[in-house]
């Protein structure tokens, strides 16, 4: 059974919904004692999650259940904020009709980042993934909500064509919005009624890991969650767009060492030997310490240390984020032991309530919860990269002037590599290849 579900979660290219990316068809191809649904919406705004939860629930079951018999798990266990009352009743409602004994609920107190995987995995089972490690290290597989409704489709053989996108931020209409992978931005943003700025940048995922587009002529991947539409002097944005050089020298030399990055870092508080503190301490001159160096490699880009701990209002998480990708391409890795960590005894009294941070962020006025359009969204265009997960790039199948029709396969995963399927998302023709972007237009 598993084989026969592990192939057809491949051949739909499901990928982790939840920002990484990482080939739905490669994780489930476990064995593991607990999945748990990861419906926590950690990041503020993004809705989601809890609206498919709400209102696809059965659909995202039946995925569930798929994910249970292709690892071998007794335990599924969704999970979701208490904050969204109507959604976790509906769990319950669901968890008490099923007859496998196999589903629970759990209620996750309303923290950031509650989202993260590791986070998660403490918060439901008690057990810490060790350093560098996964999930399935301690017997669990983390699957995001959205990930599962398309598993439920891939049974059916319906490929991964669509996602759920939230738009907000200072745009007409606020919206839940289903739409076709390589839906360009600008296009959705016109739907949403447009700016209500004249000048303005979009946050492409969440106001704390999301990244800034460059322009709005960029399309939504099958990883892109929320589209944030905010003034290019917010908080939220100016700390994403500063020159990598810049953000290294400002550190190096405003840092006063608080130790407020680490005291609040949700890897340290499991007990991970991450220290934000004196990684920035190395960025001094007077300092060298290659140990805080490669303890960025532990980082999971939460940003917790830059825009809710620091009061220097300087930018530890993308500092981390410069050094990781700097070890990586070094060949630098993690010498992890593989041992369960003891977590910091201040764990339980250092949660960072989503509303604060809200506040913090400046963003609790855009907290409107919306919902679906009455209408749908239809684009006339699309344009489909074939690099949108981990691993390598799909290989083309189509060519400029080929005919396409939704569903239709258009990237291969390449011959023994880690990667995922590609098909296309709307009716059409194949107007451009190239730059890694397959085109398509409903007019041709």
């Amino acid at each position: 059974m598993r084989d026969q579900i592990v192939e057809k979660v491949k051949d739909a290219g499901v990928v982790g919904a939840g920002g990484a990316g990482f080939p739905t068809h490669v994780k489930i191809n476990a064995t593991v004692d607990t999945v748990l649904v990861n419906g926590a919406s950690c990041e503020p705004l993004l809705m989601s999650d809890p609206y498919i939860m709400e209102h696809e629930l059965d659909i995202m079951i039946e995925g569930l259940n798929a994910v249970l018999d292709a690892t071998g798990a007794s335990r599924g266990v969704i999970c979701i904020k208490g904050k969204h009352a109507k959604a976790l009743q509906t769990i319950k409602d669901a968890v008490a009709k099923d007859t496998t004994g196999r589903l629970e609920a759990f209620e996750l107190r309303d923290f950031y980042p509650a989202g993260d995987e590791q986070v998660l995995v403490r918060e439901v089972t008690g057990r810490t993934v060790p350093e560098a490690g996964i999930p399935l290290q301690v017997g669990v597989v983390v699957s995001n909500t959205e990930s599962l409704y398309n598993i439920a489709n891939a049974m059916k053989d319906i490929p991964l064509t669509e996602r759920y996108v939230t738009v907000t931020g200072e745009v007409g209409r606020d919206m839940v919005v289903k739409v076709p992978v390589g839906t360009i931005v600008s296009d959705l943003l016109a739907f949403a009624g447009g700016s209500k700025i004249s000048d303005y940048r979009v946050v492409d995922g969440g106001p704390m890991m999301g990244r800034v587009l460059p322009d709005t002529d960029q399309p939504v991947t099958k990883v892109t969650s929320g589209l944030i539409v905010l003034d290019p002097e917010h908080n939220v944005v100016k700390g994403k767009i500063k020159d990598p050089a810049a953000i290294k020298r400002i550190t190096g030399t405003v840092c006063c060492q608080c130790t407020h990055c680490t005291e609040l870092c949700p890897r340290n508080l499991l007990g991970h030997s991450i220290n934000p503190h004196k990684l920035m301490r190395s960025l001094s001159a007077l300092v060298e310490d290659p140990r805080a160096r490669m303890e960025a490699l532990l980082c999971c880009e939460c940003g917790i240390c830059e825009k809710f701990a620091c009061p220097m209002g300087i930018s530890p998480r993308e500092v981390n984020m410069l050094i990781k990708k700097e070890l990586m391409k070094e060949g630098v890795r993690w010498p992890a032991t593989g041992e369960e960590p003891v977590n910091n005894p201040m764990r339980d009294v250092r949660y960072v309530p989503t509303k604060r941070l809200m506040q913090r962020l400046d963003v609790l006025k855009y907290d409107t919860h919306p919902g679906m359009p009455e209408e749908r969204f239809v684009p006339e265009r699309v344009a489909i990269p074939l690099a949108q997960h981990i691993g390598a790039p799909a290989q083309c199948l189509v060519k400029e002037g080929d005919r396409v029709a939704k569903g239709d396969l258009i990237g291969e995963i390449p011959e023994g590599a880690l990667g995922a399927r590609i098909h296309a998302s709307i009716d059409g023709v194949i107007t451009s290849v190239e730059g890694g972007v397959v085109r398509i237009s409903r007019n041709g």
